[in-house]
């Protein structure tokens, strides 16, 4: 026997054009896998984004105490944004043309109801914020992307609503109507909001809102720090202030809670990807275990010419990682133009998946760990095959 002496690298290539049907047919399997794979760690990557930018560090929920993670379940009087003002410091502020000083706070009245669109009868459970025009001032992220900001009778709807109702995007255009807490109310515009979990909501004024369902309280007051303020000045107001029963939190920190609460969600998903890849393990094996079966007398004749069992086993590896490696930047490709930024809803409301840099090292890196784990099996049996038996096999 002479030395280790590799086969040349275009057998491996030639070998897996000479079975086009069966390379076709694990390049194809394969492909499949390492595409769920990406779906499940877009679905992670989107959730992650999505919460990561909800959040704004200069933003503090004013809410009722004990409601940090529950701001639906908090309730305040109205007025309260009013009192605030005059009382918080460190909370920014403009001055108006008339000289006098406007306080950037947003109260808001937030909650999920159901939902119906023109033409579509069936509820679904929406998300709803009746907010004053001060909203804008404190959530700087949304920008009007279509139509004008609602009047009495209006809405504007986030652009992933449509997705969070389960509805195609012309069912909530603008000028369409939507039917919410017994009353029809008229699509005036669309929003976007970076991604974050405000696209997902549907916005009306306040006062209608409340006219609605017969409400006077408000969920909370979101406040803007002023330059160099911090959040110990407001939580410390809030703490004195014991007749108010007032809680502060940054906003940041309300939906890092979000992002733990979803922990056990987020587990789940990698334990999916862990089960895929499993999945894609065996198909790869019945797949080279076939394909040394069919070579048996191949293989023994490339060890009478010389070659090592180390040097057919290094071969039969390149294959398989050729055909997974190649599966691999296929289902990139594929995630890449029909996955990244398609929506899905939520429990929080809807997100798109997010094929970022992160979820296409994971989905390649699974792909060839997929093409070296399934052939070692397969080789390792290759290379105990006895020479003269496998030079007699049919």
């Amino acid at each position: 026997m002479l030395g280790f002496r590799p086969l040349p690298w275009e057998y491996g290539v030639r070998n897996l054009f000479r079975r086009p049907t069966r390379s076709a047919l694990t390049l194809g399997c394969l492909t499949l896998v390492v595409l769920l794979v990406f779906v499940v760690v877009g679905f992670i990557r989107g959730l992650e984004t999505s919460l990561a930018v909800s959040g704004d560090p200069e933003v503090i929920f004013i809410h009722a105490l004990g409601a940090s993670e529950n701001v639906e379940n908090s309730t305040l009087p109205r007025g309260t944004a009013t009192l605030l003002a005059a009382s918080l410091p460190g909370v920014q502020r403009r001055t108006l043309p008339d000289g006098s000083q406007a306080a950037y706070a947003s109260e808001e009245l937030y909650l999920g109801t159901n939902v119906a669109v023109e033409g579509d009868a069936r509820p679904t459970l929406g998300l709803v914020r009746g907010v004053t025009p001060s909203v804008l001032l404190v959530r700087r992220k949304v920008q009007l992307i279509d139509g004008d900001w609602p009047k009495a009778g209006e809405v504007v709807v986030g652009r992933l609503v449509a997705t969070k109702l389960g509805r195609a995007a012309a069912a909530l255009a603008v000028g369409r109507q939507v039917i919410l807490e017994g009353r029809s109310w008229r699509i005036s515009g669309r929003f976007a909001a970076a991604g974050s979990a405000f696209e997902s909501e549907l916005w009306c004024p306040l006062d209608d809102l409340q006219q609605a369902m017969k409400r006077q309280d408000i969920s909370l007051v979101a406040v803007t720090l002023a330059s160099g303020a911090r959040f110990a000045g407001i939580d410390n107001f809030c703490r004195e202030r014991l007749d108010l029963e007032l809680q502060a939190t940054p906003e940041t920190t309300y939906y890092e809670s979000l992002t733990k609460h979803y922990r056990p969600v987020r587990m789940l998903a990698w334990l999916v990807v862990c089960l895929v890849a499993g999945a894609g393990v065996f198909a790869g094996l019945n797949t080279m275990y076939g394909a040394v079966v069919g070579r048996v007398r191949e293989l023994a004749t490339l060890q009478t010419l010389g070659f090592t069992r180390r040097a057919i086993a290094f071969s039969l590896v390149q294959e398989g990682v050729l055909l997974a490696t190649a599966a691999a930047l296929l289902a990139a490709g594929i995630a890449l133009i029909f996955i990244n930024g398609t929506a899905v809803r939520f429990t929080m409301g809807a997100f798109p998946l997010f094929i970022d840099s992160i979820a296409i090292l994971t989905g390649c890196g699974v792909g060839v760990a997929l093409g070296v784990i399934g052939s070692i099996p397969p080789t390792l049996r290759a290379t105990r095959l006895v020479i003269a038996e496998g030079l007699k096999a049919i």
